[in-house]
């Protein structure tokens, strides 16, 4: 089973409005990213901070849930977005490598040209929620394959 995943920059307040959205990318600035779990999620906060793995997952814990087989919704903590709107090109390439090398991305099997393009999505999309003041958002919906 796969993950269709939006990760959107929108208002604190539309939570709830990006949980009850079929397709988050049609209403909010926002890429898509399929079968970026929690996981790899938090592997990148971890490579970006330097934090343990399970004190990061912690900070994820999801902001709206719609059932079972709904969608959840987590929030980007503040100081990730920062770092990732912050990073520049040498960065951003350094951080993809880095990234394409850890273990849930290797057992995913991601080719490591779509690791750094997503690491340049993200911070594209960090540097407009930012001038925004705005935060990032990642709905996640199970695929019924």
């Amino acid at each position: 089973m796969g993950i269709l995943v939006n990760i959107v920059c929108a208002d604190e307040e539309e939570v709830e409005a990006i949980g009850e959205s079929q397709h988050p990318v049609v209403e909010w600035s926002g890429i898509e990213a399929r079968d970026v779990d929690t996981a790899k999620i938090v592997t990148l906060h971890c490579l970006l901070t330097g934090d343990g793995l399970e004190d990061a997952f912690y900070t994820y814990e999801p902001v709206y849930v719609a059932g079972d087989e709904g969608p959840i919704v987590l929030r980007i903590p503040d100081e990730i977005m920062e770092k990732l709107a912050g990073l520049d090109e040498e960065a951003i390439e350094r951080v993809g490598e880095e990234l394409a090398a850890t273990e849930e991305f290797e057992m995913s099997g991601w080719p490591a040209e779509e690791v750094q393009s997503l690491v340049e999505e993200l911070s594209e999309l960090a540097r407009l929620a930012d001038s925004q003041g705005q935060a990032m958002f990642v709905w996640m919906h199970p695929l019924l394959t």
